[in-house]
Parts: structure tokens; sequence; C-alpha cells
């Protein structure tokens, strides 16, 4: 049967928080090892990488949307739905009222929304400047400056401070990574 079969659907699945990773990985390698690749299709964490820039340094973390669970995409038959069940880790499904009752699949828009949130979404950038924050720039043709800030691009990650020259003032923008923050 194909993936566009209408029994297959998305599940979430309960998990010991923290351990959504290894759970993900342990199912993958139960699909392989017992043959069930045409009952269960896609194993997803929700995970977004955020950006921090802090004293020009440039921090990447992972930040779980929903920690203690993840996504599964699986046509529900006995087999697969044991298997799911008794991965390590797994502590149930959401959905289910137990007592063998199997879960209630999520609604395909919901699952869209959030996978094109984790694929397609905007990368979040934290840092710790604003406009009008003084930062010092630490590298490049600048360096050693201590200018205003005028403007944020958390888009580009740059900022656009003003750059005198000629005894006329211009605008330029640097990366993130080229500023720290000044205490006053």
């Amino acid at each position: 049967m194909s993936k566009d079969d209408e029994n297959i659907n998305w599940y979430v699945v309960n998990t010991y928080a923290g351990q959504e990773n290894r759970v993900k990985e342990n199912l993958e390698k139960r699909i392989k090892t017992m043959g069930l690749e045409d009952s269960l299709f896609q194993v997803v964490v929700a995970e977004e990488t955020e950006t921090e820039f802090k004293n020009g340094k440039e921090i990447k973390k992972t930040h779980n949307l929903f920690s203690g669970y993840i996504l599964v995409q699986m046509r529900m038959t006995d087999e697969a739905w044991y298997i799911v069940r008794n991965t390590p880790g797994v502590t149930g499904f959401i959905g289910s009222s137990g007592k063998g009752a199997k879960p209630f699949p999520v609604a395909q828009d919901e699952i869209d929304a959030v996978l094109s949130r984790l694929g397609k979404g905007p990368e979040v950038v934290n840092i710790d400047f604003e406009p009008g924050d003084k930062v010092e720039v630490i590298s490049g043709t600048l360096k050693g400056n201590v200018l205003p800030v005028l403007a944020i691009d958390k888009e580009n990650k740059k900022a656009t401070v003003p750059v005198y020259m000629l005894g006329k003032e211009n605008e330029t923008e640097i990366d993130f990574a080229d500023l720290k923050k000044v205490e006053e």
C-alpha cells in the first residue's frame, strides 16, 4: 500500500521528558529490525534551533516545542501499536483512554502547522542589545568603536549603527557576532 493510504495518520506519543531523541532513535531502529516500514513511516521530535548572541558570541540552542512528546506517522495496526507502546522510554499515546483502546489520530491540519514550523519557520534569534543600546565592535575595520544601535535586522543577523567618515554620518550594518553590548 502507498503512503497516501487513508488509514495512515499522525499520533502523539508520550515519552519521558528529555528522552524524546533517544525514543526516536530506538523506535527507528525497531522499525528497521522488525521490518515495519509499511506500518510506521516517520518519527518526529518537534525541535527548533534558537540562536543567541551574547558578548559577540553566537550560541545555538535546540528548543523542544513539546517536551515529553514525539509525533509518529503510522498505519494503526495491532503490531505497530504494540511496537510503539513497548519502545523503551514510551509511556503511552495521547488520545487513548487506556484499557487496550487505540488512540485517536491528530488532525492533519494541526500536524501540517507543526511540520511547517519545523521546516520552514524563521529561526529564533536572541541578542542582548536593542536599538538605543551602545555596542562595541569587536572585529573588522571598526574594531574598538563604541556605537549606538539604530536598528536591528534579526532575519539577516545584523545591526545598523552610525559611522562617521569625513565629518559625515553614514549608517552601516554589522553582523551580530561582531558586536558586544557595552554595559553603562
